[in-house]
């Protein structure tokens, strides 16, 4: 990846586009020679970026007592198993919190149960606690690395459709942090696809509210 051209285009991308909100900068990689309904040619991986995404992850605990006092001081929402009845009850109320949070982290010792209270609904939406996220903890975890951990991870998938799209910082991260993140996204798919760099069509990187700049 061309490090002069990606730098171009984030000064691009820069110029008039002052907003009244401080926007996202996202990375799209476009796809080709993939064949989405085989799984094999399906992907989807987690990455702990090397610099600050440039937006808070929003993270809810679902633990039992011996993680609770911790997921009330260390998250953002938590939610004890003695209250997963409730919202086994109300899917209206598990799909309520579902949106609101990024990332679900659970005690790994009572996933069953996790999984039969907020499975139906956190499935469809990929948002399960994924081992893979680090997101499903034993019942001695320092649920205050696992949060810092998350502030810093995205996840790349392209399981339906031939793209990748994820936030690499926004418009107030410098230039070297936006392209060391991007550089390290890349290079993460590039590895992760069953042909490397032959699957990866092209590249993009734009703001919120601006069009895509392509960059390779």
């Amino acid at each position: 990846m061309d490090e002069k051209k990606l730098k171009e285009a984030i000064s691009t991308l820069r110029k008039d586009n002052k907003k009244k909100f401080t926007q996202s900068v996202d990375l799209i990689i476009n796809l080709k020679n993939l064949d989405l309904k085989k799984p094999e040619h399906q992907v989807e991986f987690y990455l702990q970026l090397p610099k600050n995404k440039g937006k808070k992850s929003v993270v809810c605990a679902l633990v039992a007592g011996e993680l609770a006092d911790q997921a009330k001081e260390a998250m953002d929402s938590s939610v004890m198993q003695k209250d997963f009845e409730i919202y086994q009850k109300d899917k209206k109320k598990t799909k309520k919190l579902a949106s609101s949070m990024d990332f679900f982290v659970a005690q790994a010792t009572i996933m069953p149960k996790v999984a039969a209270a907020f499975g139906r609904v956190l499935g469809p939406k990929g948002k399960m606690p994924n081992p893979k996220a680090g997101c499903i903890v034993p019942p001695n975890a320092n649920l205050s690395q696992v949060y810092e951990k998350l502030q810093k991870t995205v996840k790349l998938s392209a399981k339906k459709a031939p793209l990748m799209q994820t936030i690499c910082g926004n418009e107030d991260s410098s230039d070297e942090d936006l392209i060391e993140n991007i550089k390290y996204i890349y290079n993460n798919v590039e590895h992760h696809l069953p042909q490397g760099i032959n699957n990866i069509k092209s590249v993009y990187v734009k703001f919120t509210m601006t069009k895509p700049i392509k960059v390779m």
